[in-house]
C-alpha cells in the first residue's frame, strides 16, 4: 500500500548543470596529483626515519590535502569561495 500523492506540493525541478562542477572536479584532481607529488618527492627522507616519526608525517599527509578542498567545494556549489 502506498501513500496517496499530494498534488498541492510544487514540483521543483533540479537545477540545470553549470560549468563549475566539471572545472571543480578537474581542479580537485590536479590538487590531489600535486599533493601526492610533493609527498612522493619527500619519500626518500621519510623512509629513513623511525616508524614512530613516520607515522605523524603519513597521518598529516593523508589529511592535510582535504582542507584546501572546502573553499573549492563551496565555490562549485554556490559560485563564491565563502559560505
Amino acid at each position: 500500500m502506498t501513500a496517496p500523492s499530494d498534488h498541492n506540493t510544487p514540483h521543483n525541478p533540479p537545477d540545470p548543470p553549470n560549468w563549475r562542477q566539471p572545472v571543480g572536479i578537474i581542479l580537485i584532481l590536479i590538487l590531489i596529483l600535486l599533493w601526492s607529488g610533493i609527498v612522493v618527492s619527500l619519500i626518500d627522507w621519510i623512509i629513513e626515519l623511525n616508524f614512530w616519526l613516520q607515522l605523524p608525517i603519513y597521518i598529516f599527509a593523508g589529511i592535510a590535502w582535504i582542507f584546501p578542498l572546502k573553499p573549492l567545494l563551496i565555490w562549485m556549489n554556490t559560485g563564491r569561495f565563502r559560505s
